[in-house]
């Protein structure tokens, strides 16, 4: 594919000043997708585990990475892969949000009302 597709062959590629190699580009796209799809399934593993209990939650937040130039096209199945889960986590997250939102309602329908407190204080009489 070409590189206005945005895949290119990495054979001279440079990201920054600083020429990276085949074998360089790709584990860098690699590691930047491996990272991406720890954060899927953490999200995942979170909509799964719904009341469940607490879930071990990664420290670190993710970071965009810098200088990786164009996708190579041995990681496009991959990385179309994890844009799949991403947008089906987001739709996910969008109904469990719905759901919590419909789920509070109803347990403010439910609570006891404390008694009509006065409006006014008759401190003369």
């Amino acid at each position: 594919m070409s590189a206005d597709q945005g895949i290119a062959a990495p054979a001279g590629m440079h990201a920054g000043l600083h020429a990276v190699t085949a074998p360089a580009w790709d584990a860098a796209w690699s590691h930047a997708l491996t990272e991406l799809e720890l954060d899927v399934a953490e999200a995942e593993a979170l909509l799964r585990a719904d009341h469940a209990g607490p879930v071990e939650l990664r420290s670190q937040q993710w970071v965009p990475p810098t200088g990786l130039g164009p996708l190579p096209a041995p990681l496009v199945e991959r990385a179309q892969a994890l844009l799949d889960r991403q947008l089906d986590v987001a739709r996910r997250t969008a109904a469990a949000a719905l759901l919590s939102r419909r789920h509070l309602v109803a347990v403010d329908a439910m609570r006891e009302r404390p008694p009509a407190v006065p409006v006014y204080l008759d401190t003369q009489g």
